[in-house]
């Protein structure tokens, strides 16, 4: 049997941490990457340079990378003091690569080659990919930053109201290629609006996600964020992502049965409030299969030096090992029963 085209779709943590996990399998991956982080190292090298953020398919990169312990070592390093404190030398990579190719889906092919990766990256634009974000109480930002660093989000919980692109971009024809010829798109995990709305904005992204032959696979977020999905359940987040894909496109999500450590809770809360931890939701009107598995990472994430963002990212996060067994689980259910469909 052919290997299953696998199109992920996303950015940041979430993606590294699913790709990280399923490159152990025999399957055909293609990530597709948000290009909207403005924020942090990324961001300055975004700002600086006039290249497309590197942050997000940098880690997609080394994700994916069968080259040796101390090149992706190398490649997530970040400088720890200097004129480049905080800087990744990845990032610097990726958009030296960029400016060498002419641009950045160019850039990661050779990225790839030089890192041994298994599968492709690729950016969900080539465009100048910027958000806009509306509050509930009217006020207007701008920047992907903002969601992470905006006060009234963050700390008042001013909930936001819609999200958009400052101006359409154009797909990536090569995204477009990959989701044609996918047989199972996964969405998540993420940062629901700064990794995996911002790709379904593109319009032709949703609309192509929208009329695949491919199933759609969602992976639930283990926590909420103060703000931007306060008190959230899974149907929500599927809700959420349903709006540009329409409704009942999402065939499957996976949702963690994995009880989180209380201390870890209380941890997070400290950040995000109350209702942290992503419950499955009214099952009743779900129009999707939902996969309970044992998918978290109890241990607490280890930061590093040097990173600029470091408060802002979870420490509780999904088991990439546990992740992928459970999205091979899929696969196989929906094959085996192809074949019984077949055979009676």
């Amino acid at each position: 049997m052919k290997p299953k085209k696998i199109v992920t779709i996303g950015g940041g943590t979430g993606s590294f941490v699913l790709l990280s996990g399923l490159k152990k399998y025999p399957v055909d991956i293609s990530a597709i990457v948000s290009m909207a982080d403005d924020g942090g190292s990324a961001g300055v090298l975004r700002d600086e340079l006039g290249v497309l953020p590197p942050g997000d398919v940098r880690q997609c990169l080394v994700a994916l990378s069968e080259s040796s312990e101390k090149m992706r070592e190398l490649m997530n390093y970040r400088f720890e003091d200097g004129r480049l404190q905080g800087q990744s030398f990845g990032n610097m990579l990726v958009s030296a690569l960029e400016k060498i190719c002419g641009g950045m889906a160019s850039g990661l092919e050779e990225a790839a080659k030089i890192l041994k990766v298994y599968g492709r990256v690729l950016p969900v634009t080539e465009d100048d990919m910027r958000l806009v974000i509306e509050l509930e109480n009217g006020h207007v930002l701008y920047g992907e930053d903002q969601l992470d660093s905006n006060q009234e989000l963050r700390q008042q919980g001013i909930m936001l109201k819609k999200i958009a692109l400052q101006s359409r971009v154009r797909a990536n024809s090569q995204a477009i290629d990959a989701l044609k010829g996918a047989d199972v798109i996964i969405l998540g995990p993420g940062d629901q609006f700064g990794s995996l709305i911002p790709n379904l904005l593109v319009k032709e992204i949703a609309q192509t996600i929208k009329t695949a032959k491919a199933q759609v696979v969602y992976v639930a977020n283990l926590t909420n964020k103060k703000g931007l999905t306060t008190g959230w359940t899974a149907c929500e987040y599927v809700a959420s992502l349903e709006k540009y894909i329409g409704k009942g496109r999402i065939d499957v999500v996976i949702w963690n049965t994995r009880r989180i450590p209380k201390a870890l809770i209380e941890k997070y809360e400290e950040q995000e409030g109350d209702h942290a931890i992503v419950e499955a939701g009214d099952e009743q009107t779900k129009t999707y299969k939902l996969c309970k598995a044992d998918v978290a990472n109890v241990r607490e994430v280890i930061r590093r030096k040097g990173d600029a963002i470091a408060s802002t990212r979870s420490f509780i996060r999904h088991d990439s090992d546990k992740l992928a067994r459970a999205i091979m689980f899929v696969l196989d259910f929906n094959e085996n029963r192809k074949i019984i469909r077949e055979i009676v």
